[in-house]
């Protein structure tokens, strides 16, 4: 890997990503035909954060935040700082200090494949950040990475200026060419849930308004009675 920091990457616009923010992991993901999700093992550090922003990536190396450091400069309002190690690690990379750093510039968040501390003061400042661990252990600032060069978490590529998004639900990323795409379906998607959550709300069942009861025998389902499953069981 070049040490290098790029300082000028092309990054989607701020506001659509808010928006993709607004509309939810689980929403974009299924609009989008289910990729770009992180995995489950990525969690927020409290309940509640929700964020949609643009990617500042960054490779550490285990235990060490150097360029974490390095990294904040290249920052501006609606990024996200994306954090990644050469090798797996779940050392505490990033806590309240950088935190604070970052809220002063405009971040909208942050995620890691490391570990995060200070968890009880991000709560209390509700600086979203999501993370495969939470750990206690320091780091030293010793050894030189990479910002804004393209990084994998949760086996999803993430490129300087995606949009990346998170909420109760996990990360996911969203390529910066696919965010007209991610917006249009996206919010199709959240009006067919907003008139199937009316529809339930009148007592309509998923089985009917999805199509799904006249399947059934496709699947092998068949309706008995107690009485005629109780008699064949025995």
């Amino acid at each position: 890997m070049k040490n290098v920091v790029v300082t000028d990457p092309p990054r989607a616009d701020a506001q659509d990503a808010a928006t993709l923010g607004g509309f939810g992991v689980a929403t974009v993901h299924e609009a989008l035909g289910r990729v770009g999700y992180l995995g489950p093992e990525y969690r927020p550090a409290w309940a509640g954060a929700r964020m949609g922003g643009t990617a500042v990536t960054v490779v550490c190396w285990p235990g060490d935040n150097l360029m974490i450091h390095v990294a904040v400069e290249q920052c501006r309002p609606g990024d996200v700082l994306v954090v990644t190690t050469n090798s797996p690690s779940t050392d505490g990379l990033f806590g309240e200090l950088f935190a604070t750093a970052l809220a002063h510039r405009g971040v909208r968040g942050v995620v890691l494949a490391s570990g995060i501390r200070d968890v009880s003061e991000l709560r209390e400042m509700g600086f979203p950040a999501w993370s495969r661990a939470v750990s206690a252990q320091g780091s030293v600032k010793n050894t030189a990475g990479a910002v804004n060069v393209p990084v994998v978490l949760g086996g999803q590529l993430v490129h300087p200026g995606d949009v990346v998004l998170g909420d109760d639900d996990g990360v996911m990323v969203v390529p910066r060419a696919d965010v007209p795409r991610a917006l249009t379906a996206g919010q199709a998607r959240l009006d067919k849930e907003a008139a199937a959550r009316a529809a339930f709300q009148q007592g309509e069942l998923g089985l009917d308004r999805y199509g799904l009861r006249e399947r059934l025998p496709e699947f092998g389902i068949e309706y008995v009675s107690w009485a005629d499953h109780q008699r064949d069981a025995g």
